[in-house]
Parts: C-alpha cells; sequence; structure tokens
C-alpha cells in the first residue's frame, strides 16, 4: 500500500497551485478553477504521491489551520537533496523564510510560508 493523494487546506487553490506550479516547481495533475480544485505533484517524482490544495473553508479546516500556522508548525515536509540551493533559489523568487536552513538532530531544515495560510518545512537528511 502506498499514499497516492494526500491535502493541504489552503486560503486560495487558484492562489496556492500559482504558487505551488510556478513557484516550487510542482508539475499539474488537475487543474480546474471553476470548481476551486488543483492537484500538483512534484517534477521529481510525478507518478509519486499527489497533493490536493483544498479550499480550507470545508468541516472547521480554516480554524484548524489557522491554529497550526499560529503555532508555528509545519503542514507538510518537502525533502530535498541540496537544501541550500533550493533556499536560495526560492528566496530569489520572493519566498518568506521564518527560518534560514539549520542543522538539527535529524538533518537540516529550513520554514517557509505558501502564501496561502501554510508553513511548510525544507528538510534535507
Amino acid at each position: 500500500m502506498k499514499i497516492a493523494l494526500t491535502s493541504v487546506s489552503v486560503d486560495d487553490p487558484i492562489k496556492a497551485y500559482k504558487f505551488y506550479t510556478e513557484i516550487l516547481g510542482f508539475k499539474k495533475k488537475v487543474y480546474m478553477p471553476e470548481a476551486f480544485l488543483a492537484i500538483v505533484v512534484s517534477s521529481e517524482d510525478v507518478d509519486g504521491t499527489a497533493l490536493l490544495l483544498e479550499p480550507n473553508t470545508n468541516l472547521g479546516a480554516k480554524a484548524f489551520y489557522e491554529g497550526v500556522y499560529k503555532a508555528n508548525l509545519p503542514v507538510i515536509i518537502f525533502s530535498t537533496k541540496d537544501i541550500e540551493g533550493e533556499y536560495e533559489r526560492l528566496k530569489k523568487l520572493g519566498v518568506v523564510f521564518r527560518t534560514k536552513p539549520t542543522k538539527t538532530d535529524w538533518g537540516i531544515q529550513a520554514l517557509f510560508e505558501d502564501t496561502c495560510g501554510n508553513l511548510i518545512q525544507l528538510h534535507q537528511m
């Protein structure tokens, strides 16, 4: 068994789609702006787990995600083999980082904003 699709709630799926594809470099799997539906995949693994950018208006998701954001916690972790390179590339594209790449007991990590109400962690082993 493997994960085929997971979701992250966003305040605006259309804005999120643009950020995840144009800035982060994800690829379109499904994009139906009229239905506020966007599903993206990693350009490094187009047959891997897909990510549904889901409106945060469902079942109390907005309050939950706002709480996670205020607690300074990431909603998802993206791995990379070159965190310094990704950090520099994303900073040049205007991505707002909460933390610079920092060595921890578990690897190197950095935290950034996805412009849609979430914090994302970049991680390198």
